[in-house]
């Protein structure tokens, strides 16, 4: 498929934490809510629009990275979308969220408060908890930034 190119935004954004085989997982730095982004290595900017295979597997990285969230970080409710509107580029959200998170029970869209950033060791730690679990394949720590 060619060498993935992730949208400025997203990279502005979001720490790159590793790859699947046709995606790319980042995590939102505003560490106020475990805020997952997976983008699907294809020029499709809608997520239904995905053959089925490509779809499926995409589906089954987004069911791990929620049972990651879920087991692993103690949430217990998962926030699934695929929006698109600001960044085009086809790319999914998978977002923790519980009662007392700072902007429950609003959509974090919008309503998300400044928060503290992902330490370094917090960054590795979840890369090595995802590789386990998922099969993540880490990004260098020099990718975080």
């Amino acid at each position: 498929m060619g060498e993935q190119v992730i949208p400025e935004q997203l990279l502005a954004d979001c720490h790159l934490l590793g790859r699947f085989q046709a995606s790319t997982v980042l995590l939102h730095r505003n560490a106020a809510v475990p805020w997952f982004i997976l983008v699907p290595q294809t020029p499709l900017c809608d997520f239904l629009d995905l053959p089925d295979a490509v779809r499926e597997e995409v589906v089954c990285q987004c069911v791990s990275i929620s049972a990651f969230i879920k087991q692993e970080l103690g949430f217990d409710k998962v926030n699934f979308a695929g929006l698109g509107n600001v960044v085009p580029a086809m790319h999914l959200h998978i977002i923790g969220r519980r009662p007392q998170d700072a902007c429950w029970p609003q959509p974090v869209w919008g309503n998300l408060p400044e928060g503290a950033s992902y330490s370094a060791e917090k960054l590795r730690d979840w890369q090595t908890r995802l590789a386990r679990r998922t099969g993540l394949q880490p990004a260098s720590p020099a990718d975080h930034e």
